[in-house]
């Protein structure tokens, strides 16, 4: 009876080991789902501010682009204001830089058709209300 006493004290002491063991890889894996999400979960984040630090920085290069491309362009327009100044007042002010102008569009349209319009007083003279 004794060998059967221990027999069975074996088997009992091996199905709690199997259990045991079963219940240890049941709970291990749901620990480990949990740990996994909470990686993924972080994992993400760290993406997300990733792009949102590049959206950001993106954005500031176009503004500091735009702010440079505007001071380029008062430049611009300040260099042409100036040169355009010098010119007047080389060519006596500016009804000679206009008059200026004038014979250089005209050199410029070589082949081109010009029409001339009679005016009086600047103003173009219409025949259109005559009979």
């Amino acid at each position: 009876m004794k060998a059967f006493a221990t027999g069975a004290a074996l088997l009992a002491v091996g199905v709690l080991l199997v259990a045991g063991t079963l219940f240890g890889i049941v709970w291990g894996y749901q620990v480990f789902k949990v740990y996994k999400a909470q990686q993924t979960g972080k994992a993400e984040l760290a993406q997300a501010e990733w792009n949102r630090q590049i959206i950001v920085r993106q954005a500031q290069a176009r503004k500091d682009a735009a702010g440079l491309e505007a001071e380029a362009e008062v430049l611009r327009a300040e260099g042409v204001a100036k040169a355009n100044a010098i010119v007047a007042n080389g060519l006596g002010g500016p009804e000679g830089y206009l008059r200026y102008l004038y014979i250089h569009m005209l050199e410029e349209s070589e082949g081109k058709q010009v029409i001339y319009v009679p005016t009086e007083a600047g103003l173009p003279i219409l025949e259109a209300g005559k009979r």
